[in-house]
């Protein structure tokens, strides 16, 4: 087994499912009915992807789990998601910045997946580009929506994105397992993606009429850890509740 390629599966797979229910709790609790709908769809195409890769994953593995084991039989240290996916929702605009600066990251990143080396890579990547590049827009949009709209929405924008803003330096860090990978051109180091996404990123903010924090603030080492299993208690609780049939009922089926 490669291990490197197996861990790179996994934070990306985890990524997208981790947010992918992070999106669900919204159901029945969106502030509009259009906006339920867009977040329910975002949190389908995000499962979709989570499949693909945790699958890929399975295969790279070679021990006979699939997707489903590799999603709900694994503990919170077992996880190797980005820690920004598995903050708390908490209001719209918290929602929206996290979905922001994600969501800008994961297009520049399969863009350049598109050109891995790995087959099965340039693969998942060609079909969730056009699904990410609706994320990417649709969330940029809502952030300036809210962002230049009212005395409050602007307000709670911008601490919405304060908050999320120390977890973004995780995405452009490389590891052992980024290099190694980049070494046999199967995915590009992620400190590369920060100039291109941080341009866009200005812009977007810059119509929104809201402050970039500076980079500095992106790169505390306190809030960064889950590419190697290390998370905050609110993984726990949302995999407690995504896991909780399949515990319950081992190997149950419809």
């Amino acid at each position: 087994m490669d291990q490197a390629l197996f861990n790179y599966l996994l934070r990306m797979g985890d990524s997208a499912m981790v947010l992918s229910q992070r999106l669900a709790e919204w159901t029945g609790h969106g502030p509009a009915l259009e906006e339920e709908l867009a977040t329910a769809n975002t949190a389908l195409d995000l499962i979709g992807q989570a499949r693909m890769w945790l699958s890929l994953a399975g295969e790279i593995e070679g021990q006979g789990r699939d997707e489903d084991a590799l999603a709900f039989l694994r503990d919170a240290h077992d996880y190797y998601n980005y820690l920004l996916v598995e903050r708390e929702n908490g209001h719209y605009g918290d929602t929206m910045a996290r979905q922001f600066l994600f969501d800008s990251w994961h297009y520049f990143l399969l863009r350049r997946l598109c050109e891995s080396t790995h087959e099965g890579i340039k693969e998942i990547a060609e079909k969730s580009l056009k699904e990410v590049t609706y994320h990417a827009r649709r969330s940029s949009d809502l952030v300036i929506r809210l962002g230049d709209g009212t005395e409050e929405s602007h307000a709670r924008m911008q601490q919405a994105l304060n908050d999320a803003w120390p977890y973004v330096g995780e995405l452009f860090l490389d590891d052992d397992t980024t290099q190694a990978l980049h070494a046999q051109g199967v995915v590009p180091l992620h400190e590369s993606l920060w100039d291109e996404w941080l341009e866009h990123v200005q812009a977007i903010l810059t119509e929104a009429t809201l402050s970039v924090p500076a980079k500095e603030e992106a790169f505390h080492k306190a809030y960064r850890g889950g590419v190697a299993g290390k998370h905050t208690e609110a993984l726990g609780f949302l995999l407690a509740e995504m896991q909780f049939l399949q515990r319950a009922y081992p190997g149950a089926s419809w």
